[in-house]
């Protein structure tokens, strides 16, 4: 799968290897902000961009959200 890392990270961390981006705080990713990062470690104990990535309820809503797409077809 390609990824264009520029739209999806921030400028600061498009060009750092998958690991460091991986434990980087979730608002290395773009659109996410430190306030954002805040309230997903309160609300969930997300602390990086692997955690959110893992985050149990994100992986049910796409599961949910592909069986959606595989039924109206």
């Amino acid at each position: 799968m390609a990824i264009e890392l520029d739209k999806v990270l921030d400028m600061a961390w498009a060009d750092k290897p998958l690991a460091e981006v991986l434990a980087a705080p979730v608002a290395a990713l773009k659109g996410v902000t430190d306030r954002d990062g805040e309230l997903l470690l309160e609300a969930f104990g997300v602390k990086t961009v692997a955690d959110f990535g893992q985050l149990k309820y994100a992986r049910w809503a796409q599961a949910l959200v592909a069986l959606n797409q595989t039924v109206k077809q």
